[in-house]
C-alpha cells in the first residue's frame, strides 16, 4: 500500500478558512471555473501558516503504522509556492516530525499532472481537497476528497461515486484503519 497526500488545504491550511467556521469554505472571488490558479494560499508571511488541525499527527501515524516509507506529498502549484512548500515543511520540521522521507515530495504544475505521478508511484490511496484533481487519479483505487469546498464538489459531482469525503483527519484515519484491520478494500 502506498498513499499520496496533497499539500494545500490538507496538510497547510488555506488562508481563507483560519477563521472560518464553515467547513466548505466560501464561494471564491477569482478566475473563472477551469483555470489555472496557485492551489496552495499561504499567509504573507507563509512560515507562520498553521497546518490543517491533526495533520502531523496524522501523518506520523499513517508513517508508523499503516504504510511505512511508501507515504508521499504529491503537490499541484507554481514555482513561487513551490519553494515556499518547501520552506513551509523545512520550517514545521515536517520531515521529522512525521517520518516522511524528504525525497519523497513531488510537484507538478497542473491539476491533471499528479495522475502520472500516482501512476509511477503505484498509489493505491491519495488525500486531496479538490475533486477535480481526484477524478484524473483512475489508477489509485482509494480516493478521499478531504473538506472540500462545495462550489467545486458541484462542479464535478459527476465524480463524487469514486471517492469518499471526509471531513477531518481523524475522520479520514478511521476510514482507513477500519479497511486495514478488515482487509476490505476502501474504494
Amino acid at each position: 500500500m502506498k498513499i499520496g497526500i496533497d499539500i494545500g488545504g490538507v496538510l497547510v491550511q488555506q488562508e481563507d478558512r483560519l477563521h472560518d467556521d464553515q467547513p466548505t469554505g466560501p464561494e471564491p472571488v477569482g478566475p473563472p471555473a477551469g483555470a489555472e490558479t496557485e492551489d496552495t494560499a499561504l499567509l504573507a508571511d507563509f512560515r507562520r501558516t498553521p497546518p490543517v488541525p491533526g495533520a502531523f499527527e496524522a501523518v506520523s501515524a499513517l508513517v508508523a503504522e499503516m504504510f511505512g516509507e511508501h507515504v508521499y506529498l504529491v503537490s499541484k502549484c507554481g514555482e513561487r509556492v513551490e519553494r515556499r512548500t518547501r520552506l513551509w515543511l523545512e520550517h514545521h520540521d515536517f520531515y521529522a516530525r512525521t517520518g516522511v522521507r524528504a525525497g519523497h515530495l513531488h510537484f507538478c504544475r497542473t491539476r491533471q499532472g499528479k495522475a502520472p505521478i500516482a501512476a509511477a508511484l503505484g498509489l493505491t490511496h491519495f488525500v486531496d481537497d479538490r475533486l477535480e484533481v481526484l477524478s484524473y487519479l483512475e489508477t489509485v483505487p482509494n480516493r478521499y476528497l478531504f473538506r472540500p469546498r462545495d462550489h467545486e464538489v458541484r462542479r464535478h459531482r459527476s465524480h463524487l461515486a469514486a471517492v469518499r469525503r471526509v471531513e477531518s483527519w481523524p475522520e479520514l484515519m478511521a476510514l482507513i484503519g477500519d479497511a486495514n484491520q478488515t482487509g476490505v478494500r476502501i474504494s
